[in-house]
């Protein structure tokens, strides 16, 4: 069975957030990272090379695979801002409607800044995420 490639790493989250080159996307990142760390009480932890993440939690899957990944994160992307705060728990869309402008996929929320969107509804959206991680994770 492959190995999992996304494990936390012992890079400082703040020289991978200094190294990203667009400024804007730079203070972003500052951001979430404090609402993030507000919201799930744990700091900050590199992903990989390129997912900020919080918190842990342990996956098993009907095929026998297995591993760990932080219970949220976020990317700064060249793009977009990369979240991964969507859940297949309901009332997500209501927040989504409120949110401003972004786009979605399966369990990640693209935003191309912040000022786009209304942060007290990305908070709630987190918040939210973090709700159904642990009743689907119990820490």
């Amino acid at each position: 069975m492959a190995e999992t490639k996304t494990k936390p790493t012992a890079v400082p989250v703040d020289t991978f957030i200094d190294a990203v080159p667009n400024q804007q996307r730079r203070e972003d990142a500052k951001k979430v990272r404090a609402m993030m760390e507000r919201v799930t009480g744990e700091p900050a932890r590199m992903w990989g090379p390129s997912i900020i993440g919080f918190g842990t939690y342990h996956y098993k899957y009907e095929s026998g695979h297995e591993g760990d990944m932080a219970r949220l994160g976020f990317s700064p992307r060249a793009a977009e801002l990369v979240l991964y705060v969507l859940t297949e728990a309901g009332g997500q869309e209501a927040l989504l409607a409120r949110l401003g402008k972004h786009r979605t996929g399966k369990c990640c929320l693209y935003v191309r800044k912040l000022s786009d969107v209304d942060e007290a509804v990305l908070e709630e959206l987190t918040v939210d995420a973090l709700a159904h991680m642990d009743e689907k994770f119990p820490r």
